[in-house]
């Protein structure tokens, strides 16, 4: 049985990727994907993994896992979704480092089903807007005490992959940008579910439905209807071109005003983070999809 843990991170599609993906349910269930809703098994997962602390779960913790989880009998892949996976926005980012406790608390989720074959995937996001969001999204009220201890010019994604990936060879790990996903939300489901991209899955417009004004998205669909791309690199281009002339503002840019943070430390978090991609292609074990 394959596993896959998609660990957000935080703050990136607000899981409207496997709400995507659980349209397609019913027709993945044929296919031995099994997608549960959410409220299935994020409390079962995070009571199991600090249950057993890192030791492997008995076949017997397994069977009562699954029972919790699904009620399909056949399962070959199982996509289970949790931006909390690993920790609450505050843990996030501590000093230099994402995830610091990353190693900990993937061992303790692929240990769940020690016989799986187990795999990550992680949507990356630019720190200089990352942090920010952690921020609006905990329960803090003062920036410099939710950003204590914090490195924010130093923060790579290279730096925790690399980590993850020596702790876990075995396990295979996919990563894609934040800021890329309008045009590769397609794909990632796909990646997820581990189909063919001819089963044409729904749900694959969902992002650009939010952030394309309405008038602008029906065109496009109509567009699409009557040129239907024959590639997955045509459909981007066309979904660029309607995303370049019909995007909604408010929904795709982002005012910064953080405290101490000045515009020259900004711009350098960005060209840090996208020099930093040059890294990651280079990492065993990690696929990196970019448009």
């Amino acid at each position: 049985m394959q596993v896959v843990y998609h660990l957000g991170a935080p703050c990136t599609d607000k899981d409207q990727l496997i709400k995507s993906l659980l349209k397609n349910r019913a027709r993945l269930t044929k296919q031995g994907v099994v997608v549960p809703p959410p409220g299935r098994y994020r409390t079962v997962v995070r009571d199991a993994a600090r249950a057993l602390k890192g030791m492997p779960a008995s076949e017997d913790i397994q069977d009562a896992l699954l029972d919790a989880i699904m009620d399909e009998e056949d399962c070959q892949r199982l996509v289970l979704s949790n931006q909390r996976f690993i920790c609450i926005n505050r843990l996030v980012v501590r000093g230099a480092q994402i995830w610091p406790m990353i190693e900990r608390e993937t061992t303790k989720l692929r240990n769940l089903f020690p016989q799986a074959q187990v795999e990550f995937f992680i949507a990356m996001r630019d720190p200089a807007t990352l942090i920010p969001a952690l921020f609006k999204g905990s329960r803090f009220s003062d920036f410099e005490e939710f950003s204590e201890g914090m490195q924010p010019g130093a923060v790579t994604w290279s730096e925790m992959l690399f980590r993850l990936s020596r702790a876990h060879p075995d396990c295979h790990i996919t990563v894609w940008n934040n800021e890329d996903t309008p045009l590769i939300w397609g794909e990632l489901l796909q990646k997820l579910a581990d189909v063919p991209s001819q089963m044409g899955l729904k749900g694959v417009d969902d992002l650009l439905e939010q952030i394309i004004d309405p008038a602008g998205f029906t065109r496009m669909q109509a567009y699409l209807a009557k040129h239907p791309p024959r590639t997955e690199s045509q459909r981007r281009r066309i979904a660029a071109a309607f995303l370049d002339k019909f995007a909604l503002e408010d929904e795709i840019e982002e005012e910064l005003d953080v405290p101490g943070w000045t515009e020259q430390l900004v711009t350098e978090m960005t060209e840090l983070y996208e020099a930093d991609m040059d890294q990651i292609t280079g990492l065993p074990n990690v696929t990196y999809i970019a448009p």
